[in-house]
């Protein structure tokens, strides 16, 4: 019997009994591998910002006219749907920019494309598709949040060549990821103010630092084949770099509350989610790529940490 994950349909790097092997038809598995349904940590992760920027705007509306209960959780599933859908599509898009990439390393292979399992052609009609679900969640919005949520496309589109050209892939992630700091501003106001800026650039500095930790399972390939990435930049240096990087997004989200004038709940969450990073940073063992990619996905608690501290600002203002 052949031990090859790709003959038995599933992937080396997501885990085997996830719902989509259980609910889907073996035919739309290599999608759901494309959009990674089956690794939910990523559009989670994408998630959070933007609900962040969703409750800091609703905190500062509710002390005036413009606050409406419905809204707000109406955005927040927008901003959810069009996560899951944002994120599949990039990952879809990446995909196919790293088809030759991922062939040549050893977690990466047995993915629907470098397998065999998905033509090129399929994958662009699958981006295709995943891109009207999130265009129909944008024109939910007003005219300057679609202009915004437009305007990130040029920064996703030059990720997935970051890592030719630079050290620093993890920062155009950083840039791509955390647009929804922005838009959950915007979605509420049809502006982008400081408050909104700060939160952004907080959560730049959250995704180089957790990126860095993912980026360490794959050192020794991206070694090999020239891939560049912070885990190589940073190497013994790392844990340093995630004090800077973490403690300047505590510091920046602590701004943005501070320019918002958001209520001390939100402060108290904060103090428990930089608690939970400063935990990664004594814990991080680089050489160890089980650990990484387990505090990797630690980052979706303190992202819920954070919007649990706004949330509860919010019902106590």
């Amino acid at each position: 019997m052949s031990t090859n994950p790709s003959d038995s349909g599933r992937v080396i790097d997501a885990p085997s009994n996830n719902w989509v092997y259980r609910v889907l038809p073996r035919s739309l598995w290599p999608y759901a591998q494309l959009a990674r349904w089956d690794r939910p940590i990523g559009w989670q992760l994408l998630m959070w910002p933007c609900l962040w920027s969703a409750a800091l705007a609703a905190n500062v509306a509710r002390t005036g006219a413009a606050y409406s209960a419905s809204e707000f959780l109406w955005h927040l599933l927008l901003f959810i749907v069009g996560s899951i859908a944002m994120r599949g599509a990039g990952c879809t898009y990446n995909d196919l920019v790293d088809h030759e990439i991922d062939k040549a390393v050893a977690r990466t292979r047995s993915r629907p494309l470098p397998s065999g399992r998905v033509t090129r052609g399929q994958a662009k009609l699958f981006i295709v598709l995943q891109a009207l679900v999130g265009l129909l969640v944008l024109l939910q919005f007003n005219l300057f949040s679609v202009g915004l949520g437009i305007a990130s496309l040029a920064i996703v589109a030059v990720y997935p060549f970051a890592k030719r050209f630079t050290d620093w892939p993890q920062f155009f992630l950083g840039l791509a990821f955390s647009w929804g700091a922005l838009m959950g501003w915007s979605a509420q106001f049809g502006n982008v103010s400081l408050a909104a800026v700060a939160l952004y650039v907080a959560a730049v500095a959250w995704t180089i630092g957790y990126d860095t930790i993912y980026a360490h399972q794959d050192k020794e390939d991206d070694a090999l084949i020239g891939v560049r990435s912070t885990a190589r930049l940073f190497g013994d240096r790392t844990r340093p770099w995630l004090v800077a990087l973490y403690g300047l997004t505590v510091f920046l989200i602590g701004v943005s509350y501070a320019l918002a004038g958001v209520g001390i709940l939100a402060y108290v969450g904060l103090l428990l989610a930089a608690a939970l990073l400063l935990w990664q940073i004594i814990t991080i063992d680089i050489d160890d790529p089980d650990q990484c990619l387990a505090l990797f996905k630690f980052n979706n608690i303190v992202g819920l940490v954070v919007f649990l501290g706004l949330l509860a600002a919010l019902a106590f203002v």
